[in-house]
């Protein structure tokens, strides 16, 4: 696992070959397969293939979306806020699932901030696709992850780049004592 972590990068160029039915049906289980609190499981998915669909799914926000009408598959990653206050965290943790699960496949991802963003000064990026794929108001978009065979290779980041600064031991303040690797 620590690999494909170490591999990941955000993925935003994609080429033409399509996902297969049976690469696609491991994603949707890496999704309905994403732990939540309490076992109450109020996200729900919408996976589009649709190139046209994409296209209008890609206009969601004023930047960093577009690159979604590119990508053969979208998922749009949405819960009942009515079922439980911490939607978003079990939102976020299937939106990585699926990015991991991508990635053991060989495909490429990026995930797509939907929440608190706007599509244009009157519309909120969440308005729009609830309108767009018939959500009802009490389904909260939280994000859309892009998939698709990878356009571009990102190299990963070497370990001595990482933030260990952002590491506390025991306590605020005290930093983590990094052994170096060999």
């Amino acid at each position: 696992m620590i690999e494909l972590i170490r591999k990941r990068r955000s993925i935003r160029a994609y080429t033409e070959q399509p996902i297969d039915r049976e690469t696609v049906e491991l994603l949707i289980e890496a999704l309905l397969r994403s732990p939540s609190s309490r076992g109450i499981n109020p996200w729900e998915f919408v996976v589009a293939d649709d190139r046209e669909l994409l296209k209008k799914l890609s206009t969601s926000k004023q930047h960093g979306s577009s690159f979604l009408k590119d990508a053969p598959l979208g998922v749009v990653i949405c819960a009942d806020s009515t079922k439980t206050d911490v939607w978003v965290e079990d939102c976020s943790i299937a939106a990585i699932l699926v990015q991991m699960t991508a990635q053991s496949l060989g495909l490429g991802s990026c995930w797509i901030q939907i929440r608190n963003r706007q599509q244009n000064r009157d519309t909120t990026s969440e308005q729009y696709i609830q309108e767009l794929l018939g959500l009802p108001e009490h389904m909260k978009v939280e994000c859309m992850v892009a998939i698709g065979h990878p356009a571009e290779n990102r190299r990963p980041l070497p370990a001595s780049q990482l933030q260990y600064d952002k590491v506390n031991h025991n306590g605020y303040g005290a930093g983590w004592e990094r052994r170096s690797r060999k």
